[in-house]
């Protein structure tokens, strides 16, 4: 199944139009937490439906998760995108963890508001929890997903580059997602997906999940062991080789430019990059005006 938000309303989406979840249940899964928290629940509902289906804009279609609870970001788990850093892949050293704060979640048209000249692309498998998880092992750790999203991991790298990985990847509307979650049944092999990224519609990435270092199981184990899991956290889980810092010369992204990334079964999403507003205060603008540390 395909779940997306409408306007705020959560529907399922289909090749026909859009059914509205939040009527059809009378009020019991009006939003996507309310969804993702009663999962086996709501999947016990859903199987009963016979949707009615309306046509829809696809411009009004939201993040499918607008408030997840938490945001883990995986870095460096790609071996292409390891190897273009020019770091020793020869073992599996643990994954490079952050977060991305929720507030920076956008949808899967919204714009991309630049806030600096060195904003980085990376098309992401997103993984979407919805069982809570602790410290659970590998063999179960797919059980607690609901499902899947494509996902953009932007980043401002000076701000990276400064000792701020999170806060750079945080900036409003740096993690668009979408275009809708599709649901796990649909999804049987996570690691068996193609991922690009084109700039413009030049293509700029282009990878499979099979590179990744740890799988998405794995990655669920691993971050179980630290923290629980909670239905609606998201889980972006790294990028393939050609993101714009690592190109000669570097490539980031302009005013005008439409980011475009797509992975199989999952849909896409087309996001334009647009100025963002200056600073309310001087303050905020030295983010903007710190210089990239390439060392």
């Amino acid at each position: 199944m395909r779940i997306g938000n409408l306007a705020g309303v959560p529907v399922f989406l289909g090749d026909a139009g859009a059914y509205d979840l939040a009527t059809a249940s009378a009020g019991r899964f009006a939003d996507a937490r309310s969804i993702l928290a009663g999962w086996d629940e709501f999947l016990d509902w859903a199987a009963g439906l016979r949707p009615e289906w309306t046509p829809y804009d696809p411009a009004l279609l939201g993040p499918p998760v607008p408030d997840p609870g938490q945001v883990f970001g995986v870095g460096l788990n790609y071996t292409s995108h390891v190897a273009e850093t020019g770091r020793d892949h020869g073992t599996r050293a643990l994954p490079q963890g952050f977060t991305k704060f929720p507030s920076c979640v956008s949808g899967p048209c919204d714009p991309i508001e630049l806030r600096g000249h060195t904003v980085d692309y990376e098309v992401e498998l997103v993984a979407v929890v919805g069982r809570h998880a602790v410290d659970v092992p590998v063999a179960r750790a797919l059980d607690h997903v609901a499902g899947y999203m494509v996902g953009q991991d932007l980043s401002d790298r000076a701000v990276q580059r400064a000792g701020q990985l999170s806060l750079g990847k945080s900036f409003r509307t740096y993690a668009p997602t979408g275009p809708w979650l599709v649901s796990r049944d649909e999804i049987p092999d996570p690691q068996a997906l193609a991922l690009r990224c084109w700039i413009n519609d030049e293509p700029v990435q282009d990878g499979t999940t099979a590179d990744m270092v740890y799988g998405v199981a794995e990655l669920i184990a691993l971050l179980s062991a630290i923290t629980p899991l909670r239905p609606g956290d998201l889980i972006f889980t790294g990028t393939p080789a050609g993101v714009g810092i690592f190109r000669d010369p570097p490539r980031f992204l302009r005013p005008g430019d439409e980011v475009r990334s797509e992975i199989t079964g999952l849909g896409t999403l087309r996001n334009a990059c647009v100025a963002a507003p200056a600073p309310a205060d001087p303050l905020g603008q030295r983010w903007r005006d710190l210089k990239l540390d390439r060392s």
